[in-house]
């Protein structure tokens, strides 16, 4: 009992002292990181909204910010995941024309707004994007003074733009008169800018920035970098390298383009970290690197690797470490153990003591299949993980009678032309069938958790794709006059490729459903408490079975009375499920695909559970610019 009461002090006081040096950790009524908190649990406490009256509740206030493109005139179509950020008794929300809007948090109403005036082209993505703003404040906030509390917004041609969260100016201490140039250092195959598309993570007055990147184009491309700068003045402090300088020119990426997360405990920042360019070819990368496709614990004062952790070795399918860990303290024996939990494209749940990185559930190297493509020399072995049972089957779940028949036998004549061996299956020049491909198993929103009792909740993608290496003279070939859809360069390795999803000639998916299922699990036991199809299709117009689920993008976000709320669905709807069953409680027709990770708050005493609805060209064509609060009648 006296340790555990020490625990609980020690606990407190490191939130304590998070909160007093400038770090953002959400409060019972805030929500005031991209995650919820630092940990990435995206766990709220708020308790009004309940399993017994969830289904009561009614639009509070919508808001369209206008930003928005289907991509049918010169703008880029947009791609809007914004998280909405509550705090400074207001909402925070950036477009992806990025401008910041400062909303009411209980009516909607505008505030104030920022214009970047940042040019808006798809440099280094298909489409405009922008996955939200990130909120610091000084330890005391002095009245009257500008920039004691900061908004923070990135921009695909690499800026970071910091402004006065009261009033939306500029501040002009911050960098260059309020924006901060990352491509300065961008000093290695400078063939892009640094995009900074995902928010900076915030805490001891330091801001850690990962950047995205353009994939598939290049095998000499930006190697990966992580900066962290001073919140307040934008003074650089440390840079981290994921890829060792003797072959960082020679390849590149192994970026930070998803969320980071935070350890108050311990000062841990942990990183996901993307794999090395090019993605479907390693012949220009056959050395080791560990740190590549991994997750990374660094030590965030100094920017030193304490212990990391590779998920794929030599990864040849893009299977990107891509979304934060989420940081839990599990009981299990008898002790209490401080664990993370990383989510994987692959299907695997990695659950590592977050302190050591070592598993707390066996990790398992077994043999995979090998390349046959010239040049190229495929890891023998691969990481696999048994319990808590991964989110999609470990084979492809094989050829959809309906789709098949559809498609006058073409989808089992195309497979059994393909290379299969199982998971893990290399590129080939003949095409290999890739389950899960890179869209496939769970996005980049990862998990939420339930701190108090351990249970995890996350959604995930059943994809099957194409993967095909193509000589360099038949790239050229088949990209003569123009670059149709799916087809990728890779300049500077002898292949280019071809991805396509395995799809009929009706766009039908060749595969057996579900396609997208939501999951809960245990972390205390490692048992999968339940899984279910979650969402829904839509085609032509049509609701297709439910029971076939949907591919989604986007997270959960659990409520402490055991609430689950989600957008992410192909349907355009929003749901609120129950934590105990999976069960669908409550849902509401939204404009387009919510795609951003939902956010609660409570103000004046109302909770508010709060959707971004910007849809994804992935899911559906619909586009968005709509922000929506829903609450239970007054």
């Amino acid at each position: 009992m006296t340790q555990r009461i020490l625990s609980t002090w020690v606990i407190c006081f490191a939130l304590f002292a998070a909160l007093g040096s400038g770090g953002a950790l959400a409060q019972p009524d805030t929500w005031s990181t991209f995650n919820g908190n630092l940990k990435d649990q995206k766990y709220s406490p708020d308790s009004q909204i309940t399993p017994a009256n969830v289904d009561k509740l009614k639009m509070a206030w919508q808001v369209h910010t206008g930003d928005v493109s289907d991509g049918s005139g010169k703008i880029p179509q947009s791609v809007w995941s914004a998280t909405p950020l509550f705090a400074n008794d207001t909402i925070y929300i950036s477009t992806p024309f990025y401008r910041i809007f400062a909303l009411a948090p209980d009516t909607g109403k505008v505030k104030w707004t920022f214009n970047s005036h940042t040019p808006l082209k798809a440099l280094t993505q298909p489409d405009l994007k922008s996955r939200g703003v990130a909120y610091w404040q000084a330890k005391n906030p002095v009245p009257g003074k500008a920039c004691q509390k900061i908004v923070y917004m990135g921009t695909m041609n690499a800026k970071l733009f910091a402004v006065d969260a009261d009033t939306g100016k500029p501040c002009r201490q911050f960098a260059n008169n309020g924006v901060l140039d990352i491509n300065q250092w961008n000093t290695i195959n400078n063939k892009w800018p640094l995009s900074i598309l995902q928010p900076p993570t915030v805490y001891n007055n330091t801001l850690y920035i990962g950047w995205a990147g353009k994939d598939w184009a290049d095998s000499e491309a930006p190697p990966g970098t992580v900066f962290a700068v001073d919140a307040r003045t934008g003074r650089l402090k440390w840079t981290f390298n994921a890829l060792p300088k003797a072959v960082a020119a020679k390849t590149g990426t192994a970026n930070v383009w998803a969320s980071m997360t935070i350890d108050p405990e311990t000062g841990l920042l942990y990183l996901p970290i993307s794999s090395p360019s090019p993605n479907f070819y390693g012949g220009n990368r056959k050395e080791k690197l560990p740190l590549a496709t991994s997750v990374t614990a660094l030590n965030s004062q100094t920017g030193k690797v304490v212990w990391s952790r590779q998920l794929v070795h030599h990864d040849l399918w893009d299977y990107d470490t891509n979304s934060p860990p989420t940081l839990v303290d599990i009981h299990k024996n008898g002790q209490t153990i401080p664990a993370l939990v990383q989510s994987s494209k692959q299907g695997f749940l990695y659950v590592l003591n977050r302190k050591t990185g070592k598993p707390i559930y066996p990790i398992v190297e077994k043999p995979v299949p090998q390349s046959h493509v010239p040049g190229e020399q495929s890891a023998p072995t691969q990481p696999f993980v048994a319990t808590p049972k991964p989110v999609i089957k470990a084979h492809w779940p094989g050829i959809s009678t309906l789709a098949n028949i559809v498609s006058f036998g073409s989808c089992s004549r195309r497979f059994h032309k393909l290379r299969y061996d199982g998971k893990f299956t290399p590129p080939s020049l003949q095409g290999s069938l890739g389950y899960p491909g890179t869209a496939g198993g769970t996005e980049w929103g990862g998990g939420a958790v339930d701190p108090e009792s351990g249970v995890y909740v996350v959604n995930s993608s059943s994809v099957a794709y194409i993967y095909k290496l193509l000589k360099r003279q038949d790239y050229a070939a088949k990209t003569r006059n123009g670059t149709p859809s799916g087809y990728f360069p890779m300049k500077g390795s002898p292949y280019g490729f071809h991805l396509s999803v395995f799809n009929n000639w009706a766009g039908m998916p060749c595969w057996k459903p579900p396609y997208g299922t939501i999951a809960a699990y245990d972390l205390n036991t490692g048992k999968r408490l339940w899984d279910k199809p979650f969402g829904r299709i839509i085609k032509f117009h049509v609701p297709l079975p439910k029971s076939w689920g949907s591919v989604t993008i986007g997270s959960p976000m659990i409520t402490k009375p055991g609430l689950i709320f989600i957008g992410a669905s192909m349907d355009s709807r929003v749901r609120a499920l129950s934590l105990k069953t999976g069960k669908v409680l409550w849902s509401a027709a939204v404009d387009a695909p919510a795609v951003a990770n939902p956010a609660s708050y409570t103000y004046h005493g109302r909770q508010y559970v709060v959707f971004v609805v910007g849809g994804n060209s992935i899911l559906e064509p619909k586009v968005s610019d709509q922000v929506v609060a829903f609450a239970l009648p007054k």
